[in-house]
């Protein structure tokens, strides 16, 4: 997979995804079944937030898709004659 813009390597679902569980995991810290270990959610949920995971960039991955431009049609050809 390249990297299609300088600095963002993160894709829509793994974006989602990273927001989820970043955002259940500081939730359960904060209301505290899991404890301190829930603080481990900033990161996917700041790597969602930013669209940039620096594990991707090092191992030189992406799973980001630029969204696709559709070109306008062509004009038609002026009538000859």
């Amino acid at each position: 997979m390249t990297q299609a813009r300088p600095g963002r390597n993160i894709g829509a679902l793994d974006q989602a995804l990273r927001l989820g569980v970043g955002t259940a995991l500081v939730m359960m810290w904060i209301f505290g079944p899991i404890g301190l270990w829930g603080i481990l959610g900033f990161l996917p949920l700041v790597t969602g937030m930013t669209g940039v995971c620096p594990i991707y960039g090092l191992l030189g991955m992406s799973t980001y898709r630029p969204p696709v431009v559709a070109e306008a049609p062509a004009e038609p050809a002026p009538p000859q004659g």
